[in-house]
């Protein structure tokens, strides 16, 4: 009898350990289950929510992709311009913004976008880039420009052509076909030829406005009576991909009346393009020089990786702090991983537009 006893009292041991066991499964899946759920449910709680950034994104959630432009930092302010240039150029930030929503919203990288609109900038008379360039001492146009790709990091850019129609498609050949970050000069434009761009007489960038401007410059420079400088800035993209890549470019005809063979910001990584998936794609305008000496979009990244700053908080830290301090003037435009973009400047004007998916382009030219 105490032999049987025996042998019901292990079963049922058993039986209650089996019964624990199997209680302790259930409550770990359980447990593991609420916290897939809740990962569903707060799909931003990863996301930099810091205010400033919020400001310029439409929800807590990262868009499907996102573009920001600019033709320039600089010029007169509010009421300082006709009314009627005015809507020539908030007309043509629409039209590039529209261009690149379209390349976008079919499924197109940021890399596409960012050259689509720079090219059509390019094209205008009314940028200061491609066929609306400025000239040097000597009479003649000589072009910049860059791009970079934030998913690869690698680069290119193209400095002093003048028969390359679009400079930003070189820079994006010197990245994409050689095994350098950047051309200048008559060994760029013999790249691009040899790449099949389009090429032009110098005498395609003239425009009468901007030999009008030169001249100017040019006579009071000459008599030891210049004036500032007149500011036609740079034109440039940043853009973020349904694929979560970022790109920048900008392209530029630099300084009116500027030295022969003077290189500004707009061709050099890290001073006037950056973009790295980690933290954000930038293009700037301004005073080239002292972009260069503060490496300005790179500085921007390093705030965000190293410092833990938010895309806003460090690029109005850049640009009305750092180089607001030097005298110098200009401005940048910005997104981040996130979708979050920003579009600090410290001159009287800044043109420039957004867009984003699922909603409308934006566009101004003033402070807000």
């Amino acid at each position: 009898m105490k032999r049987t006893i025996f042998f019901i009292g292990n079963d049922s041991r058993f039986a209650f350990r089996v019964s624990l066991f199997a209680f302790r499964v259930t409550q770990i899946t359980f447990y593991l289950i609420c916290l897939v759920l809740l990962s569903f449910l707060n799909p931003a709680s990863g996301q930099n929510n810091d205010s400033s950034s919020i400001l310029h994104s439409p929800s807590s959630t990262r868009p499907t992709w996102v573009l920001v432009i600019h033709g320039g930092a600089g010029g007169p302010g509010k009421g300082g311009m006709p009314a009627d240039l005015e809507k020539q150029y908030t007309d043509k930030l629409q039209e590039v913004l529209e261009a690149g929503k379209e390349v976008l919203s079919k499924g197109g990288t940021s890399l596409d976008a960012v050259e689509t609109c720079i090219r059509m900038m390019e094209d205008s008379p009314l940028f200061n880039a491609g066929k609306g360039a400025v000239f040097t001492e000597e009479g003649k146009n000589e072009l910049d420009a860059s791009i970079m790709d934030g998913k690869t990091l690698k680069a290119g850019a193209v400095a002093g052509v003048s028969t390359i129609k679009n400079p930003i498609t070189a820079a994006r050949a010197v990245m994409e076909k050689s095994k350098h970050v950047m051309l200048i000069d008559g060994g760029a434009e013999k790249f691009a030829k040899e790449q099949g761009l389009e090429i032009v007489k110098p005498s395609y960038f003239y425009t009468k406005k901007r030999w009008d401007e030169y001249e100017k410059v040019h006579q009071q420079e000459m008599k030891g009576k210049a004036e500032e400088n007149p500011k036609h800035g740079t034109v440039g993209a940043v853009a973020l991909d349904a694929y979560g890549n970022l790109a920048a470019g900008t392209s530029t005809g630099g300084m009116t009346n500027k030295m022969k063979g003077r290189i500004g910001d707009s061709p050099i990584i890290g001073a006037g393009t950056y973009a790295n998936n980690a933290t954000c794609a930038i293009s700037a305008t301004g005073h080239g020089e002292f972009f260069i000496r503060n490496v300005v979009a790179y500085d921007i990244s390093a705030l965000m990786e190293y410092k833990g700053l938010s895309l806003d908080a460090a690029a109005h830290l850049v640009v009305d702090q750092k180089l607001k301090s030097q005298g110098a003037d200009g401005g940048l435009i910005g997104v981040d991983k996130n979708g979050n973009i920003t579009l600090p400047f410290n001159t009287k004007a800044m043109f420039r537009g957004t867009i984003r998916s699922g909603g409308k382009a934006i566009v101004n030219i003033y402070p807000d």
